[in-house]
């Protein structure tokens, strides 16, 4: 694969716990192109999670290489890695981690803020928008419902115009009409923009409109489980 959005070379996670250390992930090697659609899947406790935060590097790995985008973002300073995030990663989690002293728009616009961006709020109205919130935007997370709550995080995640879009079960909290629309929401945003996705699920139908599906089971990779049509 040449140059691909992400590279992992014999990566493993390992965390303290009360018990002592436990294992996550072991020797992870995984490469994923650039504009592709990755679904990870397996069972509750499999490193599913850990696999994606490594990817975004919002955990550190114990050993091994992680680049994304050819930069190796296990040689970054705390401070460099969250700057290169901010600039090119967007982020989606099952719990949706809205700021509940903000609206809508502020919620999406003050990331952009803290960038630079002097179109903070224009980029804001625009992303939520695109997500059928306009009409929204001046509510707080309180008075939406949880399918709004995520649709404003995706429009947070993608007002940026991240090159990598990581989704850690992005309907795992709604039900499955929401869910749906939520991931139709989420491959639209990936055609947008151009972004590579990596998505974890445990759900068959999600996984199934990913361009590749890699299995996890205790720590370690399956084969690739499908492959989309």
């Amino acid at each position: 694969m040449t140059d691909p959005a992400l590279s992992l070379t014999d990566v493993s996670l390992s965390l303290m716990g009360n018990a002592g250390r436990v294992d996550i992930l072991h020797d992870i090697s995984l490469d994923v192109a650039r504009g592709e659609t990755l679904g990870l899947v397996g069972p509750s406790g499999s490193g599913k999670s850990s696999l994606l935060m490594l990817m975004g590097g919002l955990e550190t790995a114990s050993s091994g290489r992680i680049t994304a985008l050819g930069q190796d973002i296990t040689s970054l300073s705390e401070d460099a890695l969250a700057r290169f995030r901010r600039d090119n990663m967007g982020v989606v989690f099952q719990s949706f981690h809205l700021i509940p002293t903000m609206t809508a728009l502020e919620n999406v616009a003050t990331p952009l803020e803290l960038a630079g961006h002097r179109d903070a709020f224009d980029r804001a109205a625009e992303e939520l928008q695109a997500m059928g919130l306009g009409a929204r935007a001046g509510h707080y997370p309180g008075q939406l419902s949880g399918g709004e709550q995520q649709r404003v995080a995706l429009a947070r995640a993608s007002a940026p115009r991240p090159r990598i879009l990581l989704a850690d079960e992005p309907t795992g909290n709604l039900d499955a009409a929401t869910g749906a629309a939520i991931i139709d929401l989420l491959f639209d945003l990936r055609d947008r923009h151009g972004a590579t996705l990596v998505l974890v699920t445990h759900a068959p139908d999600l996984a199934a409109k990913c361009d590749r599906v890699i299995g996890l089971s205790d720590g370690r990779l399956a084969p690739t489980q499908k492959a989309a049509e």
